[in-house]
């Protein structure tokens, strides 16, 4: 029997290469939702009953500390899944972070019963599951890497080099920054501020104009 597949699975190479009963049968129970910029999509907190794939968009995954910092663990791209929605699901475990649409996006979504019975049933889904929770731990091991052991300056660097790109200019402000990388706006300030007098950035208002790129890869590289 031929199995007709949905447009949306075209974004997930992985699963189109899965051909059993299951999987086929479990491709009838997944429906499709499209979510504004903004929407909160969980909160610290929230039960968790539907396994997510994005389909297109951007969702931003993140956590709040006592004092009210923020720090972004990931965000979950176009042929992406959710780790933490899924080992909360496999977990029977609340959300402990927030996820957060940062663009129009749209999502698929398997409800809880039809999820634990491909996990169980279908082996091509369960490996894609796994394969993609593998995937995520390795870059939270490196966000926590850099968080305890890397120095400031050298990830301030790398995050301007990574956000600007070919073009050498960064529209954000320093509160953005800092909640990139886990930080108080106060010490990116003071850091840019101490670029700017290297001669290694330009700073206005909302806008960050690398000058010296070299001397920003040299920074960005001392401690790796």
């Amino acid at each position: 029997m031929t199995h007709l597949s949905p447009r949306w699975l075209e974004f997930f190479p992985e699963l189109r290469k899965v051909n059993d009963a299951v999987w086929h049968e479990t491709l009838n129970k997944i429906k499709t939702v499209r979510v504004g910029k903004g929407d909160v999509l969980f909160h610290n907190g929230d039960g968790c009953n539907a396994y997510v794939l994005t389909i297109s968009g951007s969702v931003r995954v993140q956590m709040m500390d006592p004092q009210g910092r923020e720090i972004v663990l990931y965000r979950v791209e176009e042929g992406q899944s959710c780790m933490l929605t899924t080992i909360c699901l496999m977990g029977a475990q609340k959300y402990p972070a927030e996820g957060i649409a940062e663009t129009d996006s749209e999502l698929a979504i398997l409800p809880l019963g039809a999820f634990e019975h491909a996990l169980t049933a279908s082996n091509g889904f369960r490996q894609f599951v796994m394969g993609s929770i593998g995937s995520r731990i390795c870059d939270l091991m490196q966000l926590v890497e850099d968080v305890a052991f890397r120095r400031m300056d050298a990830r301030l660097a790398r995050l301007l080099l990574k956000q600007t790109g070919q073009q050498n200019e960064l529209d954000c402000t320093h509160q953005q920054l800092a909640f990139e990388l886990g930080s108080a706006r106060e010490v990116v300030s003071r850091l840019l501020k101490d670029f700017e007098r290297k001669g290694w950035v330009r700073l206005s208002r909302g806008k960050i104009e690398l000058c010296h790129l070299q001397a920003l890869i040299n920074i960005a590289e001392q401690d790796q």
